[in-house]
């Protein structure tokens, strides 16, 4: 409360200048968790540390929206003092635009559980978009305002005069000796100071215009190319990206499944959206000559299959949307596979059993349902996706589908399911994300 009073009694000078001091810092934090969060080949090897950065960048996100709170009351004075100063107020429009945007979407993403899916994917695609434009003209603005650059503009402020006196000087000796001076030097003894200063600040030469130009070319350069591959990544609705991934699909699985009619083409219609690639660990690669599936804990008959005898079990379709906890979807895929819920009859389910643990083959990631969420129709072992094999960057040459929540429920590289009577804590939740991962508007059924 002492602080808070403080800061009313602050000055308006003082409270600008720490609020555009404080917000440099906060955006430059979330710069940094939200780089790192971003880009897969760096968060794939966070592990555990990834949900303590997500934290992190919630809490600077919402340090950030408090910063502008306490800027609007000094908004009107501020436009009012930039009237002559275009520049800097098409800056503060541009900051202001982007960080309210960074704000909203913000917000969406952390209440992601309480809205909608399509609000999450809006606002993920926007956010990114904000951060692709944000960074590189927070670089560009706080480079070529920094001490540096203004120091070199001071000091050709200076030359400038000292040239405009030299050369005033040279005019009145001239005149003096010969009555006149030439046509150059009574041009420039007749223009103003303040003009010959602005000519000078103006002219292509200057070193600080030169260098503040070459950054900017470097940050279009450095960052454009990148930001043409995300513009073509979130255009690409299931075509260029997906025949990429199944291009390099690691997996030699032999025989390969062959798709149901309803699978090809895909009853859905063909996937719509992207998949962005996440793991907990180096994304594992399968051979049918070693692959096993099991089933075990409390059953009355433990099974294992091999790939060929999996391929031989009765397989359904189905379409469903794909979420992830981060904010993207992808609809409409056409999943083909055995519900789990079959698979656990063939083994025999025990009157103890009560939660079903699923394990991946990348021997690190386990999950967990309920034998009431396991039952559901849509929980399926998939062995195929839009009438093709799973590639192993999508979790495959199996995984588990459970539609009605988020992706991280999904098990990838599914390879056994045990039967157990205590609720098994997953890897994502014990890391702080919830066991029941509901989409809004889901339910058990």
């Amino acid at each position: 409360m002492d602080r808070w009073r403080d800061w009313l009694k602050e000055s308006y000078g003082k409270k600008l200048s720490r609020l555009h001091a404080w917000n440099a810092w906060v955006i430059l934090l979330l710069a940094i968790t939200g780089v790192v969060l971003y880009v897969p080949t760096i968060r794939g090897d966070l592990g555990a540390l990834r949900v303590v950065l997500k934290q992190a960048h919630i809490v600077l996100g919402i340090a950030s929206v408090v910063l502008i709170a306490l800027y609007l009351p000094l908004i009107p004075k501020h436009w009012k003092q930039l009237k002559t100063r275009l520049k800097q107020r098409w800056n503060l429009a541009v900051v202001l635009f982007l960080l309210i945007g960074w704000g909203i979407t913000g917000l969406i993403l952390w209440q992601f559980h309480n809205l909608p899916p399509v609000w999450s994917n809006v606002s993920l695609v926007l956010h990114d978009l904000f951060t692709w434009v944000g960074i590189p003209y927070a670089l560009y603005h706080s480079i070529s305002r920094s001490r540096w650059l203004k120091t070199m503009r001071s000091e050709e402020q200076k030359a400038a005069r000292q040239l405009l006196k030299d050369k005033r000087e040279t005019a009145g000796v001239a005149g003096a000796e010969t009555g006149s001076g030439s046509g150059e030097i009574v041009a420039a003894s007749a223009m103003s100071p303040q003009k010959f200063v602005e000519f000078l600040k103006n002219a292509p030469i200057s070193r600080a215009t030169f260098l503040r130009t070459v950054i900017g070319l470097l940050l279009v350069f450095g960052v454009g190319p990148y930001f043409y591959r995300w513009m073509k990544s979130i255009s690409d609705t299931g075509g260029a990206e997906l025949d990429q991934i199944y291009a390099s699909d690691a997996n030699q699985m032999q025989p390969k499944p062959v798709a149901l009619a309803e699978s090809s083409p895909p009853v859905g219609g063909g996937l719509k959206g992207e998949f962005r690639i996440y793991t907990v660990t180096d994304i594992p690669a399968f051979s049918s000559d070693s692959w096993q599936f099991s089933i075990s804990g409390l059953v009355d008959k433990p099974i294992t299959w091999n790939w060929e005898q999996f391929m031989q079990l009765k397989r359904k379709v189905q379409v469903s949307d794909f979420h992830c906890v981060t904010g993207w979807s992808v609809y409409k895929v056409t999943w083909e596979g055995i519900p789990l819920s079959e698979l656990l009859q063939m083994a025999g389910v025990k009157g103890a059993a009560r939660y079903a643990k699923m394990y991946s083959g990348d021997k690190v990631y386990t999950d967990c349902l309920s034998l009431e969420q396991v039952k559901m129709e849509d929980v399926m072992v998939a062995v195929l996706m839009d009438g093709k094999p799973i590639p192993n960057q999508l979790g495959g040459p199996v995984r588990l589908i459970v539609p009605k929540m988020y992706a991280y429920k999904s098990v990838k590289w599914l390879q056994a399911v045990e039967l157990i009577d205590e609720e098994h804590i997953g890897y994502w939740e014990v890391r702080g994300y919830d066991n029941d991962a509901w989409v809004p508007g889901s339910k058990l059924s």
